[in-house]
């Protein structure tokens, strides 16, 4: 087995502990590149088929390639999509720096999503290595009666031994790309063929490194028109993967406290 194969088999194993373990399971879908990634590897895990809602908080800010994707491969990948609404931003912590107030709007249409289903697990693709504080994060994190994460209160995970027995009513989120980088999830777009948004890949020299809201979300100089031009790119940038994120050059404390207030 390659690296990729260990990365891969790591996160198919996770998949499937949490769709045993956990009564009610859904799959959050941003339609970024490492939601993608996931998406294809619960088709692999479970044989083709999404044993689980897919759940789309929809901001409806989104650009229009990225709906456009949604639409296609929902249909396509035959999925039982569940799209969720966001509340005006004027609801949102008017404390709250501007872009991470909107991107707050997020964190209240995915709770309302959780309250109306009942879900007891969410499964979502985040990576360490993206930002600081998802550094911290669990593979399966508990989180409170508001769906709020508390850092101090994570169960350890030595040696990949995964806490899976949480009292009855604890709300779960699941994270099998946790130990991926992006490098990793580009090398594996580039082995599966999986579809991205094209947003991702150069047009008149700029591209976006991360996906967001169009009003929050900005793209970088790049020439990589190409998957194997981004991985290159990859190996030589100095620019972090989420420079063009608004919210990203806020107040320090801004990106922590949506993650506590159960941003993803």
């Amino acid at each position: 087995m390659n690296h990729l194969d260990t990365l891969e088999s790591q996160s198919i194993y996770i998949l499937r502990e949490a769709f045993n373990r956990l009564d009610r399971v859904a799959l959050l879908w941003s339609l970024g590149k490492d939601s993608n990634v996931l998406l294809w590897m619960v088709r692999k895990a479970f044989f083709g088929h999404v044993p689980f809602p897919v759940v789309h908080i929809d901001t409806g800010k989104k650009f229009r390639e990225m709906y456009e994707f949604r639409d296609r491969y929902a249909k396509e990948w035959n999925l039982n999509l569940l799209v969720g609404d966001c509340p005006p931003v004027e609801e949102m912590d008017p404390t709250l720096p501007p872009a991470a107030r909107s991107a707050a709007r997020k964190t209240a249409g995915l709770k309302a999503m959780v309250a109306r289903h009942q879900f007891s697990g969410l499964i979502a693709g985040i990576r360490r290595d993206e930002e600081g504080t998802r550094a911290k994060e669990r593979v399966f994190s508990p989180r409170g009666e508001q769906n709020d994460w508390d850092v101090r209160d994570q169960p350890p995970e030595f040696w990949d031994q995964f806490k899976t027995d949480f009292a009855p009513g604890t709300h779960i989120r699941v994270h099998p790309l946790l130990h991926w980088t992006e490098m990793d999830v580009w090398e594996y777009v580039r082995r599966e063929s999986i579809p991205v948004v094209d947003l991702y890949f150069a047009k008149n020299g700029k591209r976006y490194r991360s996906l967001g809201d169009q009003d929050i979300t900005f793209p970088i100089d790049s020439t990589a028109a190409t998957l194997d031009e981004i991985i290159e790119e990859l190996h030589s940038t100095k620019i972090s993967e989420r420079s063009g994120r608004a919210m990203d050059h806020e107040s320090e404390d801004a990106f922590e406290r949506l993650r506590a207030a159960g941003y993803l």
